[in-house]
């Protein structure tokens, strides 16, 4: 079987410098092509590719493996047009040898884009980049900072936060002092890359039209998102309410705990009742409720009921929270503290029993059942 050495010149600067038509194949036909264009413009890196084509070529040959040089050079100036005559030539070099395998011989990262559609019509085994060797770190920094910028993606993440960084920097210089200033600049390109970086993008750009598709199929979620919203909204009054209310020589860390612990029952019931609204969404459609949303009320109250007894552990022992009484005996704050815990593994328990008994029900299911029951 044949091994095709193919040189790939996406450029088109071979083409171009010979008036050659392509593909080129074949020993001799290559080593006159590498004589054109070499006298064309010896500087030109494409005639190093050409040598080291021939080379890779003679080497293969001396362990005595069949090998085909080949030529293939873009005869367009767009991008489409260049591929599209880059494949044109392998399918005609295909066609002709029915090789085995290719090694494909570049001498730049345009020309590597190729790799996928040689990739497409046989197999590569080795690709062999040709870089100058006078030249090789200035000419390897040059490709890569070409890449670089040809990608919108990367352009975007990284140098407009840094340009708007930039442009800010002597206006916080004018108006703060000078760690002030670095501070904010380091703090802005930090939400800039962890935004770009967590895809919060990706989710901001599909949220409305997550919200036009809910609006539109009449989904229970969207009024309960929007209750859960309020909730939540009340939970953080009440908690900067009652945080506000410390007052003293006490430490930050019990503001932090008083604000948990007036908020978390709020939170809990906006978590629940927006996942109640996903649940009736899923109980509604003819493919089964998933565990995961069935579980998911009980996860969020039971993490609720510890949270505010570990907040209210600490205020009972800040003495900001009054001792809990249970028909006239006190209960200290330990066991306080172990109630709550108790009663959130009992929860999660019933969560995970719930789940696994009615994981798979429909609402003809539930229907159907309490059609029996009252039977």
């Amino acid at each position: 079987m044949t091994t095709l050495v193919i040189c790939v010149d996406r450029s088109g600067a071979i083409g171009r410098a010979t008036n050659v038509p392509m593909p080129v194949a074949g020993w001799e036909a290559v080593r006159s092509l590498v004589t054109d264009a070499g006298l064309n413009d010896p500087e030109d890196a494409s005639v190093n590719c050409l040598l080291e084509s021939l080379r890779v070529a003679r080497d293969l040959r001396d362990e005595r493996e069949e090998a085909v040089v080949a030529v293939v050079s873009a005869e367009s100036d767009s991008a489409v047009g260049a591929d599209r005559s880059i494949a044109a030539q392998l399918d005609d070099l295909v066609d002709r040898y029915d090789p085995r395998a290719a090694i494909v011989v570049v001498d730049s990262a345009e020309d590597e884009r190729v790799l996928p559609i040689v990739e497409s019509r046989v197999s590569v085994d080795s690709v062999d980049r040709v870089v100058v060797r006078q030249a090789r770190d200035i000419e390897s920094t040059y490709y890569l900072l070409k890449q670089f910028l040809a990608d919108e993606q990367l352009r975007s993440t990284v140098l407009v936060p840094f340009g708007v960084a930039l442009l800010l920097l002597p206006a916080l210089f004018y108006w703060f002092s000078a760690s002030e200033a670095v501070a904010g600049v380091a703090g802005l390109l930090g939400a800039a890359l962890l935004y770009k970086g967590l895809a919060v993008d990706r989710f901001v750009a599909r949220v409305p039209e997550r919200v036009r598709e809910a609006l539109y199929a009449g989904q229970v979620s969207i009024v309960t998102y929007v209750v859960a919203a309020g909730l939540a909204l009340v939970g953080g009054f009440f908690g900067v309410l009652s945080a506000s209310e410390v007052t003293g020589d006490t430490l930050q860390l019990v503001d932090v705990m008083e604000f948990t612990y007036a908020a978390v029952p709020w939170c809990a019931l906006a978590g629940v009742t927006a996942a109640v609204g996903r649940l009736l969404d899923e109980l509604i459609r003819d493919e089964g409720i998933r565990t995961q949303y069935l579980n998911l009320p009980f996860v969020i109250a039971a993490v609720a009921l510890v949270v505010r007894g570990f907040a209210g552990y600490f205020l009972a022992q800040e003495a900001l929270l009054e001792p809990f009484e249970l028909r006239g005996v006190g209960v200290t704050p330990v066991q306080q503290l172990a109630a709550f815990i108790v009663a959130g593994i009992v929860v999660s328990l019933v969560g995970v029993k719930v789940a696994s008994d009615v994981g798979t029900e429909t609402l003809e299911d539930v229907i159907e059942g309490d059609a029996d029951g009252d039977r």
